[in-house]
């Protein structure tokens, strides 16, 4: 990746050099912008949104370098052999290097996100707690991630200097969402414009405060929309069927056994149609998710969880010790990949 050079970017590393000095407009808008997209992207593949955010900072001279306003590039990842997509070309450590151009920031995002969990010399990161950034900053650097020595100091200045790592922990559940209204005359209500905390009423404690903090929830997860055909989840066949169809016509239309389409699924035998709209496999799903854990949401049940992460509900119960009759808390943590240090907190029964 690229070694960052230019008065901008050295100018955005002084200003983060003490928690005293004062901060970046630059950085704090980036922040603002994309931290939303972070918190979504780590609880889709388990990259820690402090991280995430820090790269972005570091990668596009908080949003403004020449590669992202061409590219939408926003990790300074290169075309390789694998891409497809559109390209730039962009001098890096050599003149006119290939990088991969996308549509929106979101795409860069994603990508990245992809990127790193799919490429096996990072899979040992994704072994770090998720709030370890020290670990995460340098094992990037030792990975070959970027060519510049003071990468991992660099990212780690910007994750203490902008109290990044709180984004990780709000992905995790782990802290309460803080908002702060920096309004001299703020009304009673005011909505998050937040693409995380969409939907959330802010609740101030007085109308005349300087500054009014509040703490409010995570709303429930929007629906997510499937495509009409065949598509796959962590690299597994899988449509999206409505409730009442019979799940012989999905045997015969993909061509897989009625009985198969049971097993995969974990369907009771004799089940003829679909009681709700769900997730169908077509092949036996994994014993390891994609992603590295899973955040449970309001309304969400371990099978439910199991299907929206293409794992066997077996792996799902054995990783986190848990069994069919439970129903862990909203905000806990499920592992998918490895087994958790103990059960997750369950909801209260009603």
């Amino acid at each position: 990746m690229k070694l960052v050079k230019g008065l901008f970017v050295l100018m955005l590393f002084v200003a983060t050099t003490g928690r005293a000095q004062q901060q970046s407009p630059a950085v704090t808008a980036y922040i603002d912008q994309y931290k939303g997209l972070a918190m979504e992207e780590m609880q889709r593949t388990g990259v820690p949104a402090s991280i995430k955010l820090a790269q972005g900072i570091l990668e596009t001279e908080a949003g403004q370098s020449d590669l992202v306003m061409r590219s939408n590039n926003h990790f300074g990842i290169k075309c390789k052999t694998s891409w497809t997509g559109e390209k730039v070309y962009h001098d890096d450590d050599a003149q006119g290097e290939c990088f991969r151009k996308y549509a929106s920031a979101e795409d860069s995002w994603m990508d990245h996100s992809n990127y790193l969990k799919m490429t096996s010399r990072y899979a040992f990161l994704f072994r770090l707690e998720p709030t370890d950034y020290k670990g995460w900053a340098y094992g990037l650097k030792s990975a070959g991630y970027a060519t510049n020595p003071k990468y991992p100091q660099i990212l780690i200045k910007y994750i203490e200097q902008y109290n990044l790592n709180d984004y990780s922990l709000i992905a995790l559940g782990r802290k309460p969402v803080h908002i702060d209204i920096a309004s001299a005359k703020a009304p009673s209500t005011t909505k998050s414009n937040s693409p995380f905390l969409e939907g959330i009423t802010v609740q101030t404690s007085s109308p005349d405060s300087a500054t009014v903090v509040a703490v409010v929830e995570k709303p429930e997860t929007p629906a997510v929309t499937y495509p009409d055909e065949e598509f796959t989840i962590n690299n597994t066949r899988v449509v999206y069927a409505k409730a009442g169809t019979p799940i012989l016509s999905i045997a015969q239309k993909y061509n897989v056994k009625f009985s198969w389409i049971l097993d995969f699924n974990e369907i009771k035998d004799g089940t003829e149609q679909l009681s709700t709209d769900q997730l169908i496999y077509l092949q036996r799903k994994r014993k390891q998710g994609l992603n590295a854990y899973h955040i449970v949401q309001p309304g969400e049940d371990l099978y439910t969880i199991s299907q929206k992460e293409g794992l066997r509900l077996e792996s799902l119960l054995n990783y986190n010790q848990l069994s069919m009759d439970m129903k862990p808390a909203p905000g806990e943590k499920l592992y998918l990949q490895q087994n958790g240090p103990a059960r997750p907190r369950l909801a209260l029964a009603h």
